[in-house]
């Protein structure tokens, strides 16, 4: 059996799902984007999209409900300075097509000189992060169900104390196809699942949560009975040490933050400060500041949108270009942003290959992939040990962040209170209150443990939500201020 090179093939899947069953090839493409560049535009894409999902859900024991849908359609954007045009349909046809390239093109008023052509066609690079595999046939309905009920079965078994379990699972077949002005084309085919368990558990007449999972781009048969064991054992685990939590003591304190999902903190409190559109604007508390110190030495923060099967991982981002491991910070020195096309011309860099967007229906725009930082040199043990008085933190709930200010707010939903470098008790109700660019300056301490998280994230940012990962090793961060409930 002969294969063709993976670009190739990813592009002739997104050809036989978003183009020839309407009816069009690569030359409507190319008259669609003539008819924008018949205005004086800097920049135009046509995204095609074609995304198959199915849910499953258990709660009582059993699987409740259960989903499936299927959604496509064309966006048509048009750039001028920094000015944006859109419109999108989810009517895939010459005639939608034409008539969203007229309305974007008159966000420019001036006629271009001569006869607008597109240039010759040319295939974008691109990875080969993770097979384009379907991930909603690996599995039959039948063994869908009974990987829940596992899940449920597992849990119970763990505790008595287990009195409720709810179990998800999530597959999603996405294929993108992206044209843009300047003849480049390129095209993906992003399969995306997660297995998310949540576990109350009771004693006492108190009840307390936990919850576990994980995902990425692959199929359904990585979730085998050692990842499954693993989700409920973390979900069971977090809900049981709830049970005992005190009331979390409240002031200025070290901090030290387990390795894994606690990155989310990185993610929200630095990263988005990072993103290209917040910086050219001025708005970033990083704005203005490449090539000065803005984290401790040893601090080192990359975007990395090239780690094979990750969850914030692509082939290509939304925009067709490449995406790439992009170094951040590093060494505590600030090096770059991360950038779509509109801001990086914009701010006279290069595209970073994070022009994100959550369908069709939305404009890119710059959007993290996998944010993460760089182990140190320390035992972790060695680090916990070295609290006086504080707090460890090796799980996170919700968060928010000014991005103008940088000023954070996070609450742990798994803590402990530390004494003399022993764990005495965990902790519930503490939040950490900070600014992002003054906490980097203040890490004292970075493990050699980094660990990305288990592939369950997604990001929000102006109504537009994305999948992403974020890691980061055990750190010790002095004088946060906790909020606590003590």
């Amino acid at each position: 059996m002969i294969s063709r090179e993976p670009t190739i093939e990813r592009l002739a899947t997104a050809q036989r799902l978003l183009l020839t069953p309407f009816g069009l090839d690569e030359s409507h493409l190319g008259k669609a984007l003539a008819e924008i560049k018949a205005h004086q535009v800097d920049e135009a894409d046509l995204y095609f999209q074609y995304t198959r999902s199915e849910g499953w859900s258990l709660e009582e024991g059993i699987v409740k409900t259960g989903s499936f849908s299927i959604d496509q359609g064309v966006g048509v954007r048009a750039v001028s300075g920094e000015k944006t045009a859109f419109a999108y349909s989810d009517d895939i046809s010459e005639a939608s097509l034409m008539d969203a390239a007229r309305t974007v093109r008159s966000i420019s008023s001036a006629a271009r000189s001569g006869r607008a052509r597109v240039p010759a066609r040319k295939i974008a690079s691109s990875r080969s992060l993770y097979d384009g595999v379907d991930p909603i046939s690996t599995l039959d309905s039948t063994a869908k169900v009974k990987l829940l009920e596992k899940v449920e079965q597992l849990a119970r078994s763990r505790d008595p104390r287990v009195a409720q379990v709810m179990a998800g699972l999530a597959s999603e077949y996405d294929v993108v196809l992206v044209a843009r002005a300047d003849g480049t084309l390129a095209a993906d085919v992003r399969p995306l699942v997660r297995l998310s368990v949540t576990v109350i558990a009771e004693q006492n007449g108190r009840r307390e949560i936990g919850s576990g999972g994980g995902g990425g781009r692959f199929g359904l048969a990585y979730f085998d009975d050692e990842h499954i064991a693993e989700y409920v054992d973390q979900a069971v685990k977090a809900a049981l040490t709830n049970l005992e939590a005190r009331p979390a003591p409240a002031g200025e304190m070290t901090v030290v933050l387990g390795p894994g999902w606690p990155g989310i903190l990185l993610h929200e409190a630095i990263g988005h400060g990072l993103e290209g559109d917040f910086n050219r604007k001025g708005s970033s508390a990083f704005s203005g500041r490449i090539g000065q110190r803005v984290a401790a030495k040893g601090v080192t923060v990359l975007d990395d949108g090239t780690i094979a099967d990750r969850r914030g991982s692509l082939n290509v981002d939304d925009e067709g270009n490449a995406s790439q491991r992009n170094v951040l910070i590093e060494d505590g020195i600030l090096k770059g942003y991360i950038q779509d096309s509109m801001n990086a011309r914009l701010m006279g860099v290069k595209p970073t290959g994070n022009g994100r967007r959550e369908s069709y229906a939305h404009v890119p725009m710059p959007r993290m992939t996998n944010t993460y930082m760089l182990g140190g040199d320390k035992d972790p043990q060695e680090i916990v040990a070295s609290i006086k008085k504080g707090l460890y933190a090796t799980n996170f709930g919700g968060g928010q962040v000014d991005i103008t200010s940088g000023k954070f707010v996070f609450s742990a939903s798994e803590a402990y209170w530390v004494e003399n470098g022993k764990i005495l008790y965990p902790v519930k109700g503490a939040t950490i209150v900070g600014n992002g660019p003054d906490a980097l300056t203040r890490v004292k301490l970075i493990g050699n443990d980094m660990a990305l998280d288990s592939g369950v994230g997604t990001c929000g940012k102006e109504g537009q939500s994305v999948p992403v990962g974020v890691g980061q090793p055990t750190l010790r961060i002095d004088g946060l201020t906790v909020g606590g409930t003590a």
